[in-house]
């Protein structure tokens, strides 16, 4: 090899100054290409521009490593800053490399993985790499032409900065390292500068702050190892592009420990946790949880179901009794667009009291983001099933999937409830006048006699009867029905509605 192109590859290879080594070192961060190395399957990566910048201001790869691989045997392209250079910034090659890799995608039907770690664009360089018809914009033009086709999957390492901030915006998940990820359109001096505010990085934009406030993050992680763990899991559960089905696995029992007739409680009103109902339910250790830590009211992750990949949507009554809020409904929302651009069935477990009520939500919005919710469950084409566990009332019934949203199926266990509100609120609805006229014992035995006259109204068999229920499950029976029911629809049209796009109240 010559000389000059051995030098210049080794220095390539090599990053960026050892003191920036060092400094990653001492965060407990890996270098750019040990992350790589982690994530790909071994002597698989092809690179691409390993010798840009190559000039007279040697910037290694000019701060990002792009390029084809394979992971657990499936090709993906890989675009990973390298905070060594730079602080992992923005220059015209490193633009140009991005765009690129992301165009390659397009055309390939590659799934892509961001390794991010960086300061954002270089200022220095702005006019080459910012306002132009190569700049930035087209890096968040050709991801926005991705979503949907391709999984973008986002480890965020450390910082990602202004208009940096969009690209895991626009990835399908984002995990972040807690402590050393962020994302923030302004710094902390920026922010006391324009708007007087004093902050800190993790107040602003840390890990804990968008997996647990803003809904930006999906996963908070503990290290660099932890965070690519995560990122190849989620991927054994999505298909590679919207023109395949996700990979099947072997079957697995439910966890033996679990009985999921057992884990609902005989009062109506006792709480419980759906997760120990979902282990109870799904292929034992395959129940893998996204936004777990936003919005916890609602539960949302993908199971395996006898070996097939599945999307959960389910209530979570143990945490603000399972009600839905502005930010569940935004979280369900999209998850189950995800699922239907992946080709994932999605299996609804309703225990809902409905929708939030107040004068703050209504400020909120939760009008049209519960219409959200029901737009994206709708508009979602793949297979649907929907299992009323416990109770289904107001609008939450047609949140998870109820029967005049076309599911494949309505099922009820025997504990199910579906009704406009509960009998206590129906009631006092309809006969609170009368209740404030009367004097006890009469009032109590009128209530009584009422309530009695609601639950025969919304008597399970005569649901059934009526058609609004497909079929009433024993829950040791669950499982095989799903299974049977899921197995049968795998031949659906995926086709809702002939036209470009909705308006969605989004």
């Amino acid at each position: 090899m010559d000389e000059r192109l051995e030098t210049a590859s080794t220095n390539a290879l090599s990053g960026g100054p050892e003191r920036y080594h060092e400094k990653l070192a001492q965060q407990g961060k890996l270098f750019v290409r040990d992350r790589i190395t982690l994530l790909v399957d071994e002597g698989s990566f092809v690179e691409d521009g390993l010798l840009a910048r190559n000039d007279d201001e040697v910037l290694a790869a000019d701060g990002v490593v792009t390029g084809r691989a394979r992971v657990e045997g499936r090709p993906v392209m890989v675009i990973a800053n390298d905070p060594t250079v730079k602080a992992g910034s923005w220059g015209r090659i490193t633009v140009e490399k991005m765009i690129r890799a992301l165009e390659a995608a397009y055309d390939e039907l590659l799934p892509v993985f961001y390794l991010v770690d960086s300061a954002g664009a270089r200022i220095t360089d702005q006019v080459e790499l910012f306002p132009g018809r190569r700049g930035a914009g087209k890096i968040f033009y050709n991801q926005i032409r991705l979503s949907g086709r391709v999984p973008q999957i986002c480890c965020l390492f450390g910082p990602s900065a202004a208009g940096g901030a969009y690209i895991p915006s626009f990835c399908d998940v984002v995990v972040m390292v807690e402590g050393r990820a962020s994302m923030y359109l302004g710094s902390p001096r920026m922010a006391q500068m324009v708007v007087g505010e004093s902050t800190t990085l993790e107040e602003m934009g840390g890990a804990r702050v968008h997996c647990e406030i803003s809904g930006c993050g999906d996963a908070m992680v503990q290290s660099d190892e932890e965070a690519i763990e995560w990122a190849k899991t989620y991927f054994s559960y999505v298909a590679d592009s919207y023109r395949v089905h996700p990979i099947d696995y072997h079957p697995e029992d439910p966890h033996p420990d679990v009985d999921i007739a057992q884990v609902i409680p005989a009062d109506a009103k006792d709480v419980y946790d759906m997760h120990t109902f979902i282990d109870g339910l799904v292929d034992a250790g395959s129940f893998f949880p996204v936004k777990h830590r936003y919005a916890r009211e609602v539960i949302t992750g993908f199971a395996r179901l006898d070996g097939h990949p599945i999307g959960i949507v389910a209530s979570q009554p143990a945490h603000l009794g399972g009600v839905l809020f502005v930010d569940s409904a935004d979280k369900a929302a999209r998850f189950m667009w995800l699922c239907d651009a992946f080709n994932i069935p999605l299996l609804f477990l309703a225990d809902v009291p409905g929708f939030m009520i107040g004068s703050q939500v209504e400020q909120e919005g939760i009008i049209r983001h519960g219409a959200k919710m029901l737009t994206a469950m709708a508009e979602a084409t793949v297979p649907r099933i929907s299992v009323i566990v416990r109770k289904a009332y107001g609008a939450g019934l047609y949140a998870f999937s109820g029967p005049g949203l076309r599911p494949e199926a309505t099922i009820a266990l025997p504990t199910a409830e579906i009704a406009v509100m509960g009998p206590e609120a129906a009631i006092n609805a309809v006969y609170y006048n009368t209740i404030e006229e009367l004097e006890e014992p009469a009032r109590s035995e009128f209530i009584d006699a009422k309530r009695a006259e609601y639950s025969a109204d919304v008597d399970l068999l005569r649901l059934a009867a009526e058609g609004v229920i497909d079929a009433v499950i024993q829950p040791e029976d669950l499982r095989g029905e799903l299974t049977r029911r899921f197995a049968l629809a795998g031949r659906k049209d995926r086709v809702f509605s002939g036209r470009r796009h909705g308006v969605p109240p989004v």
